[in-house]
C-alpha cells in the first residue's frame, strides 16, 4: 500500500509539473502574433495567440463600394486563416508539452 501512495506522489508531481508547462506555453503563445492573408496580401488580418486584434490591413484596390461583398468575404478568409495558424500552433505545442498524450480538455486551449 505504501508503494501506492508514492506512486500516486509521482503522479501528481508529474501532474504539476504539466500544469505549470502548459500555462508558460498559453503565456508563450499568448504573446505571438499571428498573420492571415486572403487575396494574395490584399487583406492581412493580425491576431494575438491570446485571440487579441492587432491590427486589419486592407489594401485600397479592393476597396470597391459597388462590391462591397468581396472584400467581406475576403476579410473572412483572412480571418480564418489566421485563426487555422494559431489553432495548428496550439495543438503542436501542446503535443510537445503532452508527450504526444492527446489529453482531452485542457482549459483555455483552443479545438480542445
Amino acid at each position: 500500500m505504501a508503494g501506492s501512495l508514492g506512486d500516486l506522489g509521482g503522479l501528481l508531481r508529474q501532474a504539476k509539473k504539466m500544469q505549470k508547462e502548459v500555462a508558460e506555453m498559453q503565456n508563450k503563445l499568448a504573446d505571438k502574433n499571428y498573420e492571415g492573408k486572403a487575396g494574395g496580401g490584399a487583406v492581412v488580418v493580425t491576431i494575438t495567440g491570446a485571440y487579441e486584434f492587432k491590427n486589419i490591413t486592407i489594401s485600397p484596390e479592393v476597396v470597391d463600394a459597388d462590391d462591397v461583398e468581396m472584400l467581406e468575404d475576403l476579410v473572412a478568409v483572412a480571418v480564418k486563416d489566421v485563426l487555422q495558424q494559431i489553432t495548428v500552433d496550439s495543438a503542436d505545442s501542446m503535443k510537445g508539452v503532452t508527450g504526444g498524450m492527446g489529453l482531452p480538455g485542457m482549459p483555455g486551449m483552443p479545438g480542445m
